[in-house]
């Protein structure tokens, strides 16, 4: 993406020509569906019609996204660096389609400005009745989820946003890079070793290459190396709680088992926060493709099914907060837990849902720290993959991950080596993937296969890898390295309060009621620790970092799922006596309880 702004399929720059700027974006793959007469009915139940002149802003790139606009008629540009010489149209909607992207459900700034080209009239829906309409409307939500979804995936890819200055040899700059990217914002890197803009972009602000990282956002703001809390508020990403609150539930980590648990303690009128450390979705938000999860048989990519399950979390008022990593975990007063986080924020709960996953090891050879960021990954979107378009790539591991990636990224690049080191795909791939990957005309399958060393200064160019049957080394030609080689949890933090197998997974159940580190906290409970209970009553793990936990997405959000219900019956069991409740009669357990805090959702009116 480094310094890419002319992709394929983007709209001509106004200096190329009035009719071009005018010119209506054929629809794409849904991404810029025309809404229905009945649809734009609905809808206008809930909105006001206002007429618009040429130049008429109703966007603003940098400000937060408050108002759906459906355009009824004339035309409306969507324009990135608007009002500068270096303006360029992006899109141009007409009658009956609507103005946004995934920015508007989120409640993020815009990453353009759009502004109406021709006199019309636009119908204003205020964001919390579009919402309000689109959960009840499940067409309509699903067109309007699908063209957001679409519109930021074509923003990514034209590298539109915020723009990150930094070398690649820089860990502050794969750390800021990585974020953008795990969240799917909008950016585009420019490498200070290799990009002649990165000299001039450094005079025109008066910095010096040795305080970079930079992030340069509307050529009006820019940070000087940020953190990752930084670029999130700069963004308009969920910020973290002001106070200190006392809910019901707190999730740590956001992947499939926690957003599970998290839509079902919402619903059942739970008070619940969910917490993550890098970006919702987990390891599953950065699959491209997944075929064998139940309910989409055509599959569904992992930005989709994060996407979705955050505004159904959303929806029923479950509140996200991010970047927060968690440091620590204590019991407090009896019946709460507290969680410390890096920042110095703490947030208590009458329960604890750990649902943190695992994440990709890092694979240790001769070479690849210093690639790692640039032309080594440990996951396969579209943003590497546009990389790499024109050259060889390769691929460690032998599992779904590994053939997934290795399916979509064969749709870019013109040959991928999959590095195996078994002696079979059957091992620990599933059956449809494996028949995919064998009959690939791009693909190679090397089993038996390791890395030894990486070779390449800016960017990687070879790859050393040894035969660990014969001991026979091959030198390949990739420019790309893509590593999924088995997962290892991030629980150091919880080292000495919850049980840990050997390799630190979480244990639950029996297992880890008998290593627990303090015993009496059991007593006086009357009841023994349930299946998913992680050493401390009320304290449960779900999905990857669970020990014994089956690696699936579907197992992972049953998981999340089953441990609400498991909450509800520990709550039951630690009521305050005299109280009424529905948590412990909703599991079947105490028929009281403490009350619930319900949280209103911005879903309902």
């Amino acid at each position: 993406m480094s310094g890419d702004r002319s992709p394929a399929g983007a709209e001509p720059h106004p200096e190329e020509g009035d009719e071009a700027a005018f010119r209506e974006t054929p629809d794409v793959e849904g991404a810029y569906p025309r809404l229905t007469e009945e649809q734009t009915a609905r809808l206008a139940e809930h909105g006001q019609r206002r007429s618009v002149a040429p130049g008429d802003v109703l966007i603003r790139e940098g400000e937060r996204c408050e108002t759906f606009f459906v355009i009824l008629s004339g035309a409306v540009a969507v324009v990135e660096d608007y009002g500068t010489p270096d303006e360029h149209v992006l899109r141009v909607h007409g009658p009956g389609r609507f103005i946004g992207e995934l920015g508007l459900l989120h409640g993020q700034v815009a990453f353009y400005t759009a502004v109406a080209r021709e006199p019309g009239e636009v119908l204003v829906v205020p964001l919390d009745r579009l919402r309000h309409l689109v959960s009840q409307d499940s067409a309509l939500g699903d067109v309007v989820l699908r063209a957001c979804l679409c519109r930021r995936a074509a923003l990514v890819g034209q590298g539109a946003g915020f723009r990150i200055i930094g070398s690649r040899y820089s860990p502050d700059t794969r750390r800021l890079r990585e974020f953008a990217v795990r969240n799917r914002l909008p950016h585009r890197w420019i490498d200070l070793e290799t990009d002649k803009e990165a000299e001039d972009l450094l005079r025109r602000f008066g910095v010096g290459p040795e305080e970079t990282p930079l992030v340069i956002w509307r050529e009006t703001t820019l940070l000087r190396n940020p953190s990752n809390a930084e670029l999130a508020r700069l963004i308009g990403l969920p910020s973290p709680p002001a106070e200190n609150p006392h809910g019901d539930v707190l999730i740590v980590g956001s992947g499939p088992a926690g957003l599970a648990a998290a839509v079902y303690a919402a619903s059942e009128g739970l008070s619940t926060t969910v917490v993550e450390a890098m970006a919702t979705g987990g390891q599953a938000g950065t699959s491209s493709r997944i075929e064998n999860l139940l309910g989409f048989p055509s599959g569904v990519s992992g930005a989709e099914l994060t996407e979705r399950a955050v505004l159904q979390a959303d929806k029923f008022g479950a509140g996200i907060s991010l970047p927060l990593e968690a440091t620590g975990l204590r019991r407090k007063d009896g019946d709460h837990y507290v969680l410390a986080f890096a920042d110095g924020t703490e947030i208590a709960a009458r329960a604890v849902v750990l649902a943190m996953g695992a994440r990709y090891r890092r694979l240790r050879v001769p070479g690849i720290e210093r690639l790692e960021g640039t032309s080594v990954h440990y996951s396969a979107t579209v943003y590497e993959a546009k990389q790499c378009s024109a050259d060889p790539v390769a691929v460690v591991g032998g599992g779904n991950s590994a053939g997934q990636a290795v399916l979509f990224l064969a749709g870019y690049t013109p040959k991928v080596y999959l590095l195996v080191r078994g002696d079979s795909l059957e091992a620990n791939m599933s059956r449809y993937l494996i028949d995919q990957v064998e009959r690939h005309p791009r693909v190679e399958v090397m089993l038996h296969t390791e890395v030894t060393e990486v070779f390449g200064q800016e960017v990687l160019e070879e790859l050393d890898v040894v035969d660990n049957r014969t001991g026979g080394h091959r030198r390949l030609g990739v420019r790309s390295l893509f590593v999924f080689t088995g997962a290892d949890p991030h629980t150091e933090w919880l080292a000495g309060t919850v049980a840990l197998d050997s390799r630190g997974f979480v244990l639950t159940g029996p297992e880890a009621q008998e290593a627990c580190a303090d015993p009496e906290v059991w007593h006086g409970l009357g009841r023994s620790g349930m299946s998913l209970e992680a050493g401390l009553p009320g304290v449960f793990a779900v999905g990857d970092v669970r020990s014994g936990s089956v690696k699936r997405i579907a197992s992972a959000a049953g998981e999340g799922a089953m441990a609400i219900h498991f909450v509800h019956r520990h709550l039951g069991h630690s009521a305050v006596p005299g109280t009424t409740g529905t948590a412990a009669a909703a599991a079947g357990g105490s028929d009281v309880s403490p009350p619930l805090h319900r949280k209103e959702s911005p879903w309902f009116a």
